[in-house]
């Protein structure tokens, strides 16, 4: 599967998570796509860390707005209603616990849903963002990546790198399965027709409990 076709299966799958009525968050990277694929008659609130609410999809080549861009300075439209705010506010709605979910990616995620993905080894850190906040304040964590890391498993027993969050993250998503995180294990409760669940279980660093009525992955 193509990396870009990859973002954009997991971008449509982590979509059909979303509730009507929802606040959610959605970190930088390959949980911007999502945005794109929310299903029309789901109305959700998507709240940027950076200050607003009522983020919408990313806009056409040459109707950017360079005043309007998410929390990764990517330009972004903003739907009608929504509102504009300093980061005291913004804050305030992520620790106050009035986000129902957030996407974040990951560098490392384990078994018992710790996270790790704000710093990377070798490499200049410019800061962990809003990251310890979200995944501490929303109701629902929810992890979007690839299951590895040029061929390296991204997805352990137990995370080697330091931690953003100790057992906060509900659900990883990536372009083999849905894993849930369960007092039990890892539980992979829906797959990939693309691949076998013995594929699944060599790319995943952790032991994976096979739900006995695993369903195949649904993007319509």
């Amino acid at each position: 599967m193509d990396k870009k076709l990859i973002k954009q299966f997991i971008a449509k799958r982590v979509a059909k998570e979303m509730k009507d009525g929802d606040v959610v968050n959605l970190g930088i990277g390959l949980p911007t796509l999502v945005a794109n694929y929310i299903p029309d008659e789901v109305d959700i609130i998507l709240q940027s860390e950076n200050g607003f609410v009522g983020l919408g999809t990313m806009p056409q080549e040459g109707q950017e707005d360079p005043c309007v861009v998410n929390a990764g300075g990517q330009p972004v439209t903003i739907k009608k209603g929504g509102a504009f705010f300093d980061s005291c506010m913004s804050f305030a709605i992520i620790r106050g616990g009035h986000v129902d979910a957030t996407v974040l990616g990951a560098l490392q995620v384990d078994e018992k849903g710790n996270l790790a993905n704000w710093m990377i080894p070798g490499k200049m850190v410019p800061g962990m963002g809003g990251a310890m906040d979200l995944v501490v304040g929303a109701k629902k964590v929810i992890v979007a990546m690839e299951h590895t890391a040029k061929g390296n498993h991204k997805i352990l027993k137990q995370c080697t790198l330091p931690l953003t969050a100790i057992q906060q993250v509900d659900i990883i998503i990536t372009e083999m399965g849905v894993m849930e995180v369960t007092k039990q294990g890892l539980v992979l409760r829906e797959i990939n027709p693309e691949f076998t669940i013995d594929q699944v279980r060599e790319a995943t660093g952790a032991e994976l409990v096979i739900d006995e009525n695993v369903k195949k992955m649904d993007l319509v």
